[in-house]
């Protein structure tokens, strides 16, 4: 009776082996959760993150790229990501001042760069470096920054000096910074997740907004507001961030060409960033349903002295040292406005 059950158990053995072999050999999935189009600078840059890191892992990892809101909203998704339940996100650095991580308010500053020169000195340098490596206590390993571009104002009516921003309902990010540069122009913020802007818009529950042209035109929000003025007022830009208990996980092996595919995803991100916002102005303008303002210098100026005093009234919040430092970086002269 023995006998057969005997016969059976390297048979038996052989096929646990086999099943186990086949678990081990299952690719490592990395969700990546991002809240805008695919279409955008973010979500080119994550999908062709996508495709190097499957090339040069051999396959070993794959990664599922859910845009558009799909699997978490503005606000649930760090939360999501702290828990494991998605692994990699790049959200707008004004989402990590809630998370505790007030110095990347930083980044909310109005006019604190004028341009990419200017922000890539922060970015790609010590002092971006350093703001990633705080996020390390919340669980949270900073791998890049992206741009998305410099943020335009929109309204259904002509915003050319900051008086005309006086009883307007503008959507902001969840950032105290930009709380206080709306408030400081006149206008009442409303926080408001990303995914939720065109309906408002649509249906007067806010007056306006602030965002890159592509986010601008990929959201359709031309279809719902009269005036897009070309202000270039302050950044927006993301953090690619992953789950520090997951990243520490993975075999060095690994690890090491996933951070070689995302410094060729972030470069990537980059170039595309100011050629996407360019082409998405040119198609607003063709769309017809949108007016495009220009500043003058002379309003620029006015719009750079009505918003200087949020910089002084953000350093208790952000750290005087921080903004200083950047100051030097870039070259901003107070003083001047």
């Amino acid at each position: 009776m023995k006998l057969p059950f005997l016969r059976a158990l390297p048979i038996g053995l052989a096929a646990a082996f086999c099943s186990v072999a086949a678990f081990a050999q299952q690719p490592i999935v990395i969700k990546f959760s991002h809240v805008v189009a695919v279409d955008t600078p973010k979500g080119k840059a994550a999908d062709y993150f996508k495709k190097l890191a499957e090339e040069r892992t051999k396959g070993k990892v794959k990664i599922e790229v859910y845009p558009n809101s799909q699997l978490y909203k503005d606000k649930e998704e760090l939360e999501a990501l702290q828990l494991g339940a998605v692994q990699m996100l790049a959200p707008s650095l004004a989402k990590f001042g809630p998370l505790g991580a007030r110095e990347f308010e930083v980044f909310d500053l109005p006019f604190i760069f004028d341009d990419y020169s200017e922000l890539h000195r922060v970015t790609q340098g010590p002092i971006g470096a350093s703001l990633l490596k705080k996020l390390d206590s919340k669980g949270i390993i900073g791998l890049a920054f992206w741009d998305n571009g410099f943020k335009e104002m929109s309204a259904n009516k002509p915003l050319r000096m900051p008086d005309d921003f006086r009883g307007q309902k503008l959507r902001i990010q969840s950032s105290k910074v930009l709380d206080v540069q709306m408030r400081a122009l006149g206008a009442t913020p409303q926080v408001m997740a990303f995914s939720e802007v065109y309906q408002a818009l649509q249906t007067g529950v806010v007056d306006g907004t602030e965002n890159p042209v592509s986010n601008f035109y990929t959201q359709k929000m031309y279809e719902v507001q009269k005036y897009l003025t070309i202000s270039d007022h302050g950044y927006l830009g993301y953090a690619v961030i992953v789950n520090k208990k997951f990243w520490d996980g993975l075999p060095s092996e690994l690890r090491t060409a996933l951070e070689g595919a995302m410094k060729d995803a972030t470069k990537f991100a980059n170039d595309i960033a100011k050629k996407e916002n360019d082409d998405a102005l040119e198609a607003v303008k063709k769309s017809g349903k949108t007016q495009v303002i220009a500043l003058t210098p002379a309003e620029r100026t006015a719009w750079k002295k009505a918003l200087l005093k949020v910089h002084q009234e953000s350093e208790s919040r952000i750290g005087k040292d921080l903004i200083q430092s950047i100051y030097k970086e870039t070259g901003f002269d107070p003083s001047k406005f």
